[in-house]
């Protein structure tokens, strides 16, 4: 297979790879992180803030495993859910 000159561009790896914060996406982990620290912080129940991000972190990361954009998949799924029903 032979390429046409002019009309190749390299692509850097990074721009499609998803955005990964400790392996699970990044807008999900900050959220979970910013539930845990107000549970933790605010209202001072310091155990229940780490098992709330140490358990939504892991199931974040496992889920990211198998499909690293599966929040928007999800959230697409939950909003079409009636309109592909048979």
């Amino acid at each position: 297979m032979s390429h046409i000159e002019g009309y190749e561009a390299p692509i850097h790896r990074s721009l499609a790879e998803p955005i990964l914060l400790g392996g699970a996406p990044r807008g999900l982990a900050i959220v979970n992180s910013t539930i845990a620290a107000a549970m933790g912080l605010g209202l001072q129940q310091w155990i229940a803030g780490l098992i709330l991000w140490a358990l939504g972190h892991t199931l974040m990361v496992f889920a990211a495993k198998r499909d690293p954009d599966f929040a928007p998949v999800l959230a697409r799924h939950i909003r079409q859910k009636g309109e592909l029903t048979c």
